[in-house]
């Protein structure tokens, strides 16, 4: 249980982590680093996704035939994406790193829709976080508890840039360094509290866990692709986006074969 407990607060952990590094660095955040860090959370999030999620959701029936493994998957993934497809739509929000806002006309402030646009973003991670350990808990997925572990330490890694690229720019737009951090501290609250309620249904959804598996995946690669690719690789040093990904996949891969 307290392996569970911690599992789930690790990755709000990194979000408070990264957010804290608008106490230590003035003015905004540099553009190179900006793009590193992107990329790197991209990295992250896509290993994640495959080796945490999609092969275990593949895996879930090793005696099943190929329909009988690939369809979970295949379905779930697509719900997922189209879950946070009909998310985006339905909330007005900022992406990252522009001024013109999506979805719904409202009278939303810039910070009240980026926040909105942190949470639909984090809200997958949550998610993912709690259908492994949740997985974990279950033992019919093959997912030990190391692994789960090394999921919520990931996130949590990836959360610490994510934390400062938040928290950052809303200083650098006139915020107090208190209200920066506290915002970019929130941002990640969604995390747990998506967690907990995903662990919750995996006690009675055993059945459907390759679905949520898999799910979790396709909500999570939605965010790489249509939030952090597009801001990562626009303009210059474009390059150091593709290196800050290549590190994060290889790190997150590494916590998953190794602890796994």
């Amino acid at each position: 249980m307290n392996g569970t407990l911690l599992g789930i607060l690790i990755p709000f952990l990194g979000t408070v982590a990264g957010s804290a590094f608008v106490f230590f660095m003035r003015g905004g955040m540099a553009p190179r680093l900006r793009k590193t860090l992107l990329g790197f959370a991209s990295g992250v999030m896509v290993a994640a996704s495959v080796w945490s999620l999609l092969i275990p959701a593949i895996e879930f029936h090793p005696d099943a035939g190929p329909a009988g493994r690939i369809v979970p998957a295949a379905a779930g993934f697509l719900l997922g994406m189209a879950f946070l497809l009909l998310l985006d739509y339905a909330t007005p929000h900022l992406h990252l790193g522009t001024t013109k806002p999506e979805g719904p006309r409202s009278r939303l402030s810039r910070t009240a829709m980026l926040s909105l646009a942190v949470t639909i973003h984090n809200l997958p991670e949550g998610m993912a976080v709690g259908v492994v350990l949740g997985a974990a808990l279950d033992g019919g997925a093959g997912i030990s508890a190391a692994a789960a572990l090394a999921m919520s330490a990931g996130i949590a890694i990836q959360n610490i840039p994510e934390g400062a690229i938040i928290s950052m720019p809303m200083r650098a737009e006139g915020n107090s360094r208190w209200r920066s951090f506290l915002i970019g501290s929130l941002s990640g609250a969604v995390e747990p509290i998506g967690a907990l309620a995903v662990i919750l249904l995996t006690a009675w959804l055993t059945p459907a866990l390759p679905y949520m598996l898999a799910f979790a995946a396709g909500a999570m690669l939605y965010v790489v692709i249509e939030e952090l690719v597009p801001e990562a690789s626009e303009g210059e040093h474009s390059n150091l986006a593709t290196v800050g990904f290549a590190i994060g996949f290889v790190l997150m891969m590494t916590l998953d074969v190794v602890l796994g």
